[in-house]
């Protein structure tokens, strides 16, 4: 269905007070999700008594933009940040790599079990980490990895279930025609997947990319358990840590720093967002 005849489209043309309203509502909506923004920001620019005041205060007075500054003295925020990218960037290559490697060899590769794997992996979706993470402790604990960053990062080298099963969708809308005259120049597997599959699969590769970045960027739940010292702590068990640092929380600080943490996601979103569109909703075939 065009976009001109969807039904949104047909009420608008009928009742046209009604496209003022669903602005009115998506206002008021992104209102409720900008709001816990809006006050993390106020608070960094904050003296320390107007945080703990018992009336709101909306508008900081005066302004303390040394605030930002001051941050990075009170938390090691300089090497919370290095250890989180340090993270971010391996557990990133990892799941894209290994995720597309693996839904390459479920959608070309013929192998006895090939479905019944792909349902198992699928399976795994259903798993929450909880459930787990007490073996999986046991097992880094043996591998001597506890206080270390590796748990955090090297596992996504084995792939991710969600990644795999989105690029093994996308995977199977490009015609087999493509590979199959690849094959015939006597080009290898590992080949057609690099010179073919890959430049094909952009969009939605961006889209494995910036989900595992955005979890490992924000994961709480996995450094808590298995880093033990501050210098390899990552920026939110790192901030959850000084919560109660001098007898109080420094909230002024500790939002300055939220706001330094959340920035580069948001800014990274803006930037890959037509590619994050076009990756989710890439239903279109390639021929023609």
């Amino acid at each position: 269905m065009a976009a001109a005849d969807s039904p949104f489209s047909s009420t608008f043309r009928q009742r046209p007070w009604s496209r003022a309203v669903v602005h009115v509502l998506l206002i008021v909506g992104s209102l409720v999700f900008v709001f816990p923004v809006l006050w993390m920001l106020s608070t960094s620019l904050k003296p320390i008594e107007q945080t703990l005041t018992p009336d709101p205060v909306w508008l900081p007075r005066p302004i303390e933009w040394r605030n930002y500054a001051a941050t990075i003295e009170y938390i090691p925020f300089l090497r919370y940040a290095l250890n989180t990218v340090f993270v971010c960037t391996l557990a990133t290559i990892g799941t894209t790599l290994s995720s597309a490697l693996v839904a390459f060899s479920f959608t070309r590769l013929e192998w006895p079990g090939r479905n019944l794997l792909f349902g198992l992996t699928l399976a795994t979706m259903m798993v929450p980490f909880p459930v787990v993470m007490v073996p999986l402790y046991s097992v880094y604990r043996t591998l001597g990895w506890i206080g270390t960053l590796k748990p955090l990062w090297v596992p996504t080298f084995f792939g991710s279930a969600f990644s795999i099963f989105l690029l093994r969708q996308f995977f199977m809308r490009i015609p087999k025609s493509l590979p199959e005259a690849m094959t015939l120049d006597g080009a290898s597997e590992f080949r057609i997947f690099w010179q073919m599959y890959l430049p094909l699969s952009k969009a939605p590769l961006v889209v494995v990319a910036f989900f595992q970045l955005m979890y490992s960027w924000n994961d709480l739940l996995g450094p808590l358990l298995f880093l033990t010292d501050q210098s390899t702590y990552t920026l939110t068990l790192g901030l959850q840590a000084y919560q109660s640092q001098e007898g109080g929380t420094q909230w002024h600080y500790l939002m300055a720093a939220s706001v330094m943490t959340t920035l580069p996601i948001v800014v990274l979103f803006f930037i890959v967002q037509r590619a994050l569109f076009q990756g989710m909703s890439s239903t279109q075939s390639f021929e023609g």
